[in-house]
């Protein structure tokens, strides 16, 4: 009894071992046929589900709708009724065609639970819910808690999913999937997606009906999986892998779901005399739905180049492909849904709307994830790409404080990833605006190593070799970084790097034109109109050099001095050919 006289309730709780089951696909199905689904389902229930739940003595908590929640008061028990249950829907779906298929998804985690009136709450069961959630249709997904209660106890396989960032639990919990070994050939595969975006690239279908480009083919596809495979952020499924699907006719949803991933690359090849047509699309395997699809037309004059080239231009249409694709997934969840990947492509879909408010944004989102997971390579490099535009642009309250704390977090991020191209190229950015030209070029040169077709890499090296003077090697880069990512946010600044060279070069016609596709790309950015001031005012075309000006001007916050003087030349007379043309242009009265 407490002290007011009040009789204290006490809390019943146990440890338990919770069951949550779910109907996969069950809006659709609903959509499609909703007396036909609901009569379906409530058969299964009827004759199949609820006889083996009792089987196997457990407690059905509560239904809701298309869900279901037990509970177990041996996981062994959880785990067999489960299997069999799976199994057992997979005999009960032979004859039903693919489309009104009814297949659950199953989670199970052992934990303590509260009980109250018949009903359970707790972690344990949000647990279950969320590795039910992760299940592939027809699969069966448990925690670590109830694997190493089960193991060794069932007629069964396991397969390590690894650790799960599961919606609203505060620690990544560590997954295994449970399938019956008698059932293994029929059963579905129910890999888990990696926390990181994946994709399977196929081997690449010969249309030609010579065996002889069977090679070529194979080796494109080949070539694509290795380039793939450097960047550090994307998880890439082995060729023994993903080759075996080779000379089928596939769904690539059914090969999402056996190799447990988002993405999937297809494409053929067909050669009509010495010309070869070549098709790839990128496909999310969850929906069907196609992210990019290209095709290209070559001679085959040189069969190796034609399949450099090629792997070149499919691969680095692949990466910003998915990236976009990530973006909009994680633009459409709530806050606290994200994964660590998904708060990182939210930060990143800030940064590129390139506003100052939303690199704010990105730049706050990013030093919270950074609190959690202080060694996230790809983060720290865009906080650092953030941090350095923020200085370059004054959008920073302290820009040499901005450009300062970026060079410190890219030095990090390279600490946290030697192999991570985009950090070697950010750590490159900090030491050419600080006038180490040399160093940069040799980090930047570094970073095209590890990742050939980083369009980033390339583009920040242009930027080197303009501001170094090296006007013709500047061009090329420039040129190269706008042709491995021609719809990249970034290429308004290769299109500046490329003025800037021409600039450097005293070819002002060029400058001028590089110049204006900058300004048609993203009329944001202050340097596109600062050149086309100083390119006209030397041209003698005096109204586009003013208005030009006028532009630049608006454009620059704060101390337009500080702001001239923060762009790295390393000759003066560079910086000296700007400035003069900024004067013409009308700058001593601006």
């Amino acid at each position: 009894m407490r002290g007011d006289g009040m009789v204290e309730q006490r809390v019943e709780r146990r440890l338990t071992a919770i069951f949550a089951g779910d109907v996969a696909g069950y809006s659709r199905l609903m959509g499609a046929d909703e007396e036909g689904t609901l009569s379906r389902l409530n058969a299964h229930r009827r004759e199949f589900l609820e006889p083996k739940i009792a089987d196997h003595r457990g407690r059905i908590v509560k239904r809701t709708g298309d869900g279901i929640l037990i509970e177990f008061a041996s996981a062994v028990d959880a785990a067999r009724c489960a299997v069999e249950i799976q199994d057992g829907m997979i005999e009960r779906n032979v004859r039903v065609p693919q489309d009104n298929r009814i297949e659950l998804r199953i989670g199970i985690h052992v934990g303590d639970i509260i009980i109250e009136e018949g009903d359970i709450y707790g972690d344990g069961v949000n647990i279950a819910a969320r590795l039910e959630g992760i299940a592939q249709p027809g699969g069966i997904c448990i925690s670590d808690d109830a694997y190493r209660q089960v193991r060794g106890k069932l007629d069964a396989s396991f397969e390590d999913g690894g650790e799960q960032e599961l919606k609203n639990i505060a620690r990544p919990v560590r997954v295994y999937w449970l399938r019956s070994k008698e059932k293994s050939a029929i059963a579905p595969t129910t890999l888990a997606l990696p926390i990181k975006p994946s994709i399977a690239v196929l081997a690449f279908q010969n249309m030609s009906g010579d065996p002889e480009q069977e090679y070529f083919a194979d080796g494109i596809a080949e070539d694509v999986i290795t380039a793939l495979s450097r960047l550090r952020w994307l998880f890439v499924v082995a060729r023994n892998s993903s080759f075996t699907y080779k000379g089928k006719s596939v769904d690539v949803r059914h090969v999402g779901r056996e190799l447990g991933v988002r993405y999937v690359l297809e494409g053929s090849v067909r050669k009509t005399g010495n010309r070869v047509r070549i098709s790839a699309q990128l496909i999310d395997a969850s929906d069907g739905h196609h992210v990019w699809v290209d095709r290209y037309d070559r001679a085959l004059e040189d069969i190796f180049a034609v399949q450099d080239e090629m792997t070149s231009q499919i691969t680095s249409a692949i990466a910003p492909g998915i990236v976009a694709a990530e973006v909009l997934r994680a633009q459409a969840k709530d806050a606290g849904e994200l994964s660590t990947w998904e708060r990182l492509m939210q930060a990143h879909w800030h940064i590129q709307r390139f506003t100052p408010e939303d690199f704010r944004e990105a730049i706050r989102l990013l030093d919270d994830l950074l609190r959690n997971d202080p060694n996230n390579a790809t983060a720290l490099s865009d906080l650092a790409f953030a941090l350095h535009f923020s200085g370059s642009f004054a959008w920073a309250d302290d820009p040499a404080a901005a450009f300062a704390r970026s060079g410190e977090v890219a030095r990090r991020a390279v600490a946290s990833d030697d192999k991570d191209a985009a950090a070697h190229a950010m750590a490159a950015m900090d030491e050419l605006f600080s006038g180490r030209h040399g160093d940069a070029i040799r980090r930047l040169r570094r970073a095209i190593e590890l990742d050939p077709n980083s369009s980033f890499a390339h583009g920040v090296l242009s930027a080197a070799y303009a501001f170094g003077g090296e006007a013709d090697l500047a061009i090329q880069q420039a040129q190269t970084a706008l042709r491995l990512s021609p719809r990249d946010f970034l290429n308004v600044i290769w299109h500046i790097t490329d003025a800037w060279a021409h600039l450097s070069a005293g070819r002002l016609e060029e400058a001028a034109e590089c110049a204006r596709r900058a300004i048609d790309w993203n009329p944001a950015f202050a340097d596109a109109h600062g050149i086309l001031a100083a390119a006209s005012a030397h041209l003698g075309r005096m109204a586009d050099a003013g208005a030009s000006l006028d532009a630049f001007v608006r454009l620059v916050p704060g101390s337009l001095a500080d702001q001239l003087a923060a762009r790295p030349f390393r000759r003066p007379a560079d910086r000296e050919r700007y400035l003069a043309g900024l004067q013409k242009a009308g700058l001593s009265g601006k």
